[in-house]
């Protein structure tokens, strides 16, 4: 919405850009997500954050095992095989 804001950034001129910007014939107009797009982007932000999640317990453990000396490889399934 900058090109159409006049002034600094607050939310009265922000509201009068996205006026000036909704009344312009040549602006693109994003369609709104059905409700099934929205549940597949739910499972994917799910699914991001575990996987983040996985990654920051995975290295939480690499650097408190290696306070003690053992010393695992890097990625994920490296610690399957390492603690044989």
């Amino acid at each position: 919405m900058e090109p159409f804001r006049t002034g600094g950034k607050n939310d009265n001129n922000d509201a009068e850009a996205i006026c000036e910007a909704a009344m312009r014939p040549n602006i693109w107009h994003v369609p709104v997500k059905t409700a099934d797009q929205q549940a597949v982007m739910t499972l994917h932000r799910v699914r991001q954050g575990l996987v983040k999640e996985r990654t920051t317990m995975i290295n939480q453990l690499r650097g408190l095992l290696s306070e003690f000396g053992i010393v695992i490889a890097k990625g994920r399934y490296s610690t399957n095989t390492s603690h044989q």
